[in-house]
């Protein structure tokens, strides 16, 4: 197995178990430099699939970051110029289980799969397939951001995934452009998502995966999210990302996205709810999660609350005795006493 020589959690020690997954830092640095290939086919194959990997030099200086938001797996790898080839006699082994998506943060990848041959450049996506071959040739030092989705998650079949390989999606326009920074950024933060709010994130990012394969399959607009959808779901994984901030109101967030007040009310209208009630009840229902799964004692009522927005205690207990009919104590102390009647033997 590759050596972890530089964890996360060693530098960002914190007990809470609700701070983000712990993420892995693997080097090939931290081998001798002979060592230094065969080290980094052993870590992609832990984090990755199997794949053969070629370079000009017997040495290679690879990283590799792994970590896991909701179902998505996350890796960014930057590394020298090389080849890489996932072959027939690797997908007998049966370790892709996942499509991967991947952004082209940096550098030129040449990519092969399904008899199509394309580029990617800076800020492009990719998909690959991981149970068919695929050749991928980086002509310079390069980073890559990629994102494991289970396949049942894109809705698609074999079929369709066999049309989406070996092209470059170009965030020009269109979902594309939502995507791709969108990817860029969460790769890049996933230790700061707490665990709940990492798993929304994870099923809104999969929705725009999809609807962005769709799109590349030229399906009917009809079936695809429309303009307003699309922003919606944008809108919705910025109130995510920020739901910790007291500040966040509609107008922080329209100005966020170029829309007036009254336009972003009017979208959430369309769903049955309201702005400030929809991040209200995402609030409340994350501090009761939070709540359900501490150790009596563990945390206190106003540390919870501050976490996911709510400026004091006070203000949240107010909030949930008018959402739910009693105070968060009373609650918690209700819902303690009912797991212990269910885990109590008959």
């Amino acid at each position: 197995m590759p050596t972890v020589i530089g964890s996360f959690e060693d530098r960002h020690r914190c007990p809470d178990p609700f701070a983000a997954p712990r993420a892995r830092v693997l080097s090939t640095r931290s081998v001798p430099p002979r060592e230094s290939l065969g080290f980094w086919h052993d870590a992609v194959l832990a984090t990755l699939v199997g794949m053969d990997i070629a370079t000009e030099d017997r040495t290679y200086d690879a990283t590799l970051r792994t970590d896991r938001i909701g179902d998505l797996g996350v890796t960014t790898v930057e590394c020298d110029p090389g080849r890489v080839h996932r072959s027939p006699r690797r997908i007998a082994h049966g370790d892709g289980q996942d499509v991967f998506v991947a952004v082209q943060s940096t550098g030129r990848a040449q990519v092969e799969q399904d008899g199509r041959t394309t580029e990617l450049r800076a800020g492009d996506i990719g998909f690959f397939e991981t149970v068919r071959p695929f050749h991928t040739t980086f002509p310079e030092r390069f980073r890559l951001k990629i994102f494991a989705v289970p396949r049942a998650l894109l809705g698609r079949s074999e079929a369709d995934l066999g049309q989406l390989t070996g092209l470059a999606v170009r965030p020009s326009g269109g979902l594309p452009a939502l995507l791709a920074p969108l990817l860029e950024r969460l790769a890049d933060t996933s230790e700061s998502c707490a665990t709940p709010v990492a798993e929304r994130l994870a099923e809104s990012v999969i929705d725009l995966m999809a609807a962005t394969a769709a799109d590349r399959l030229g399906e009917d607009p009809a079936v695809l999210p429309g303009a307003d959808r699309v922003l919606l779901l944008r809108i919705k994984t910025f109130i995510r990302w920020h739901l910790s901030d007291p500040a966040l109101t509609p107008r922080v967030i329209a100005d966020a996205h170029g829309i007036s007040v009254r336009y972003l009310h009017r979208m959430f209208e369309t769903e049955g709810t309201t702005v400030g009630r929809w991040i209200r009840e995402l609030r409340l229902h994350e501090c009761r999660r939070e709540l359900a799964v501490r150790a009596p004692g563990s945390v206190s009522l106003g540390q919870v609350a501050r976490r996911w927005g709510f400026p004091s205690a006070a203000r949240f207990s107010r909030v949930f005795r008018s959402a739910f009919g009693l105070s968060p104590t009373d609650w918690l102390d209700r819902e303690r006493a009912s797991r212990a009647a269910g885990e109590a033997p008959c």
